[in-house]
């Protein structure tokens, strides 16, 4: 039996997001169908996290276990024939038996789009903000966002979850192009719906609703009733998962 790694990308507007579900087609749906119907057999693939509805990547990793030989160029050529036009499998890697897509994973980066001027052509991929923000405000909180560990303030309620507890390294704000700006986040791991919470919240501090000792407290309240509004999620991607010690890239 080996293992695999499959990184690949995705647009995730038409799917309810990437783990399986009962009454909605979903991207680990299509990768599973795609390597059955490849590999003759019946495939688990895990991913390295769970994007919600509407969630894109422009980096996802996930393993399978075969059994079989695979002739790895040529299942990622035969994969991109059979997915769906927005799901694309840059390659897939053969690894250690123990190397687990979500466990082994050191750290994940998201990105978050906002535009302050009607565009058209970001519209699909960015959320529109009709006000005046102050991103160096916001940088201020990302800085303070850094130097907390636990986030049940931005984690959906009514989860399973067994801990809150997060790493954030980085929590930056920055112009892209005129009117056009990206957040970036990265941590060993988040919470569902976390990214999207903190941005709301961070928006709250940019438009003057929320000042930098008010942010502070609503981290420390632990609350997800105390934090801002979940953000669309047509802005989000996943755009990096990395992994220690690994001899080929992903």
């Amino acid at each position: 039996m080996a293992r695999y790694f499959i990184t690949f990308s995705y647009d995730g507007s038409r799917y309810h997001g990437w783990q399986v579900q009962p009454n909605g087609n979903s991207v680990q749906a299509e990768m599973q169908r795609a390597l059955a119907t490849l590999l003759r057999q019946e495939v688990e693939v895990v991913g390295a996290g769970r994007t919600d509805a509407g969630v894109h990547t422009t980096k996802m990793v996930a393993h399978f276990d075969c059994q079989q030989l695979v002739d790895l160029d040529q299942l990622a050529y035969k994969l991109n024939r059979l997915l769906p036009r927005d799901i694309a499998v840059s390659h897939v890697r053969e690894v250690a038996q123990d190397m687990h897509a979500r466990f082994s994973a050191t750290s994940r980066t998201y990105h978050y789009f906002i535009h302050t001027r009607k565009d058209p052509f970001v519209n699909q991929f960015s959320c529109q903000l009709g006000y005046r923000l102050d991103f160096a405000l916001m940088n201020e909180a990302g800085r303070i966002l850094t130097g907390y560990s636990d986030f049940g303030a931005f984690c959906k309620s009514h989860t399973d979850v067994k801990t809150t507890i997060c790493q954030v390294t980085e929590a930056r704000w920055e112009e892209v192009a005129p009117y056009r700006y990206r957040f970036t986040i990265t941590a060993n791991r988040f919470l569902r719906n976390m990214v999207r919470a903190v941005v709301g919240t961070m928006v709250d501090v940019g438009r003057g609703r929320l000042s930098l000792d008010e942010f502070r407290s609503i981290i420390e309240s632990k609350s997800r009733t105390k934090a801002g509004e979940s953000m669309p999620a047509k802005a989000l991607f996943l755009v990096d998962v990395t992994y220690p010690d690994q001899p080929n890239p992903f």
